[in-house]
This record gives C-alpha cells, sequence and structure tokens, in this order.
C-alpha cells in the first residue's frame, strides 16, 4: 500500500471523528506513517464533524487532504459537499441508513452501507452504527487489517467500557463487499 487519503464526513454525533481516531490508531499499531485531523462546528451535536486520515508506508508531507481515494459520507449534505473531493477510482461510502439519494458518478467503486439497520438487526445495537461503517472500510479498503482493531478498542475501551468491546467486534465484520 503506497498510502490512503481518508476523508470522513456527517453530523456530529455520529462518531465521525471516532472512526478517523481509530483507523489512525490501527495504523500506528501496524506501524505506518499517519495523520488524522479533526474539524467540528461549534455544536456538540447535530452540527457538522468532518476529519482527514492520510495513512501511508511512506512519510506523510501533510495532514490537508485536497482530494480523496476514500470519502465516507454519513449523511446527505455531506454526499453533496463532498463528492467531488473524491479521485477517478476512489472509493465512496454512503450511510444509506439515512441518505436516500445515490451518488452521481459513475468513475468510483460506490458502496452503500445501511449502518443503522445492521447495528440494530445484526449486531443487535445501535450505538455500534458507526463501527459497522469502520468495518466497510476496513473490509472494502484493507486500509488496515481487521484484526488490529481488538488492540485498538483494547486501549480506546478501558475501564467500564471494556465490556464495549465484543460487540465492537462484531460490528466490523457484519458488512461485507459485494462480489
Amino acid at each position: 500500500m503506497a498510502g490512503k487519503r481518508i476523508f470522513i464526513a456527517g453530523f456530529g454525533g455520529q462518531g465521525v471523528l471516532l472512526i478517523g481516531q481509530m483507523l489512525s490508531y490501527a495504523a500506528m499499531f501496524e506501524d505506518k506513517e499517519v495523520s488524522w485531523m479533526p474539524s467540528y462546528g461549534p455544536e456538540m451535536r447535530g452540527g457538522t464533524a468532518n476529519c482527514t486520515v492520510n495513512i501511508s508506508d511512506e512519510p506523510i508531507a501533510s495532514p490537508l487532504v485536497a482530494e480523496c481515494d476514500v470519502l465516507i459520507t454519513m449523511n446527505g449534505p455531506s454526499l453533496d459537499k463532498f463528492e467531488s473531493m473524491l479521485v477517478p477510482g476512489g472509493d465512496l461510502f454512503i450511510n444509506s441508513s439515512i441518505i436516500s439519494q445515490k451518488a452521481t458518478r459513475d468513475d468510483i467503486t460506490v458502496h452503500y452501507v445501511d449502518c443503522q439497520g445492521l447495528a440494530e438487526h445484526e449486531v443487535g445495537n445501535a450505538k455500534t452504527q458507526n463501527m459497522v461503517m469502520l468495518g466497510a472500510i476496513i473490509n472494502a479498503t484493507e486500509v488496515v487489517n481487521i484484526d488490529t482493531m481488538q488492540k485498538v478498542f483494547e486501549k480506546v475501551f478501558t475501564g467500564k467500557k471494556a465490556k464495549l468491546i465484543p460487540k465492537n467486534m462484531e460490528a466490523l465484520s457484519v458488512w461485507k463487499p459485494e462480489a
């Protein structure tokens, strides 16, 4: 892997920044070069939130991303605003639970992920929607190894939160790319 420039966007409260942070931790555990840059509006929940993640085998010159190889859209306004950032041949992930519109481009690979449906019906926990999307990203792009996520969860979910690890690990595997 030479490198992946990843842009994740949605509303605050959807776990957008956490998805980016988890990818960054996984890349660090795998001894890759990584940068993570969050950006969010002044609102705690419901405002805009996005982040960039650069993962590479080579040093990263800048955390800024003007165009990306992987775009994750957790809400409709993010799809409208950022679809043009994706390079031809890139991967677009759409949270089809709340985004009814389709991608407008035919020069990219589009992955529709029913985050809410999979979290509720396959995992049994609606709060794992962002981890369903994280699993989709990892399973489709192989930007990091899915097994590394166990270490990441053990780092992030400590103390009383350690009980969340099994459901989050399960959430990573409920979506598979279409063959």
